[in-house]
């Protein structure tokens, strides 16, 4: 369905039907300035429909299921497009795209985005990354300069310490087998079962700070077990390439090989040539305000990143004001690197218990860059009830449906 035509797009969501089910979709029409834009409200997509990647299950903050950009990337583009994600986060976009035999631009001024997504275009063969585990001396008597005696069994701790001593410095000259190392390890410091390095606590997307572990343990009565590091990442690198097919492993290398990981603002992208972008599925950062120094400090500790530097960089939002100033640029430079006849699809979710409706907000934004919009398409989760999706109630908190507005570039 790659090219289709504006009406066919529209037509093809009017009539969408999801395998196996009655589901059909509901339109309607929402009011954005002095006009009128289309809503289309179905369940496009679901976990059920078609189960994702393997490879995808690495945790980060925020992030959409990979159903999401499959979806418009089948739609709206053929194999070797280029399909670009400037929030990137974790790479759900940009690994879909190159799992679908797609040409990726990644971009995200985090610098744990980068050491979390480009090693998942290079998958090692399992014996390798034991054959290097093994060359890493599991010395017992490695000590951090800080004390990290409240997440980590001392023994884990010094193995800890061996790998990061042992990963170049330098990640621009890693091998891919380091880099997926230093991934996956990046993934299992801190989270709550036994596949984590740590004793028990907050999800692996955010740190809590040691003095809130010390208070966790007590309250939990618990004392950090010894963690096998080598071995908790030999089974995640099981786990996240169980279900790659040999094709699929060939298209994510070829993918890697011309991918192009920027650390931009993603205001100014002057790396990405003019009109050289079919599709862009992206997810803006919204207008909670995260604290990156303290949710992310020993990822980056791990990965030698000055947090506080890297906190600096990035662009928070207080104010709807503020977050449309914001994103008026991004739009702006999302038309210029965008094909003539080429897509945005923008995903925004409801914030503050749905008083802020980002999808809206945004229509004006793209409008005002150059784009035309196709409308707003809303995912309509399975145990989200038609008489909610309304102005969605989301539990009172968080985000059941997915919100995507659809731009294209006459």
């Amino acid at each position: 369905m790659a090219y289709l035509e504006v009406d066919k797009v529209k037509e093809f969501l009017k009539e969408f039907t999801l395998d196996n089910t009655d589901s059909k979709t509901i339109i309607d029409s929402v009011k954005v300035g002095n006009g009128e834009i289309t809503r289309f409200i179905n369940e496009f997509w679901t976990s059920k429909q078609r189960q994702a990647s393997s490879i995808h299950e690495v945790s980060y903050r925020a992030c959409f299921k990979p159903q999401l950009p499959r979806f418009f990337i089948e739609l709206l583009t053929e194999k070797g497009d280029k399909v670009y994600d400037p929030f990137s986060g974790r790479g759900t976009t940009v690994i879909e795209a190159g799992i679908l035999g797609r040409k990726v631009i990644a971009n995200d001024i985090n610098p744990l985005s980068q050491i979390l997504s480009k090693p998942r275009f290079f998958i090692p063969q399992l014996g390798l990354v034991k054959k290097r585990l093994d060359e890493i001396q599991r010395d017992g008597n490695l000590k951090a300069e800080k004390d990290l005696s409240m997440f980590y069994n001392q023994q884990t701790e010094s193995e800890i310490l061996a790998l990061k001593n042992s990963l170049k410095s330098d990640l621009t000259a890693e091998n891919y087998i380091d880099m997926w190392i230093r991934m996956v390890a990046t993934n299992r410091l801190t989270g709550h079962s036994p596949g984590f390095f740590s004793v028990y606590t907050l999800p692996p997307n955010q740190a809590v700070t040691p003095e809130n572990q010390i208070k966790i343990n007590k309250k939990r009565n618990q004392a950090p077990p010894y963690r096998d590091t080598h071995k908790l990442i030999l089974k995640k690198t099981r786990d996240l390439i169980k279900d790659l097919s040999d094709e699929e492993k060939i298209q994510l290398q070829e993918a890697g090989q011309t991918a192009i990981f920027l650390q931009n603002d993603a205001r100014q992208v002057p790396e990405i040539e003019t009109e050289s972008v079919q599709l862009t599925v992206t997810s803006p950062p919204f207008l909670d305000i995260v604290q990156y120094s303290k949710d992310n400090w020993l990822r980056c500790w791990f990965n030698n990143i000055d947090s506080k530097n890297a906190e600096s960089k990035i662009t928070m939002s207080k104010t709807l004001e503020q977050w449309a100033n914001v994103m008026g640029n991004v739009f702006k430079e999302l038309y210029r690197i965008t094909n003539p006849r080429g897509w945005v699809a923008f995903e925004v979710g409801e914030v503050r218990k749905g008083t802020i409706k980002l999808d809206e907000a945004v229509v004006p934004l793209g409008l005002n860059a150059g784009f035309k919009c196709i409308g707003i398409v809303i995912n309509q989760q399975e145990f989200t009830k038609t008489a909610n999706i309304w102005g969605v109630s989301n539990n009172s908190c968080g985000t059941n449906t997915n919100r995507i507005v659809l731009f294209f570039k006459e």
